[in-house]
């Protein structure tokens, strides 16, 4: 019986992920964010971002295979 190679995901995806989220933020607050100022997260920018690289970072980590022991 033939066993299919499993695939390698990089270790530096999470990063990347994260650096994508924090762009994805920021333009999510440049182009779609809240004119009024009562949004919490998307009428600052720094919020936006911030909460974007959290999200890039959490799919990162989903993506990436565990250590096995």
């Amino acid at each position: 019986m033939n066993e299919e190679p499993k695939r390698k995901i990089p270790r530096w995806l999470p990063m990347l992920l994260a650096l994508l989220g924090t762009l994805g933020g920021f333009l999510w607050y440049r182009f779609v964010g809240c004119t009024t100022g009562n949004c919490a997260i998307s009428s600052n920018p720094l919020l936006s971002t911030f909460y974007g690289g959290a999200i890039g970072t959490l799919l990162g980590y989903v993506f990436t295979p565990a250590k096995n022991k």
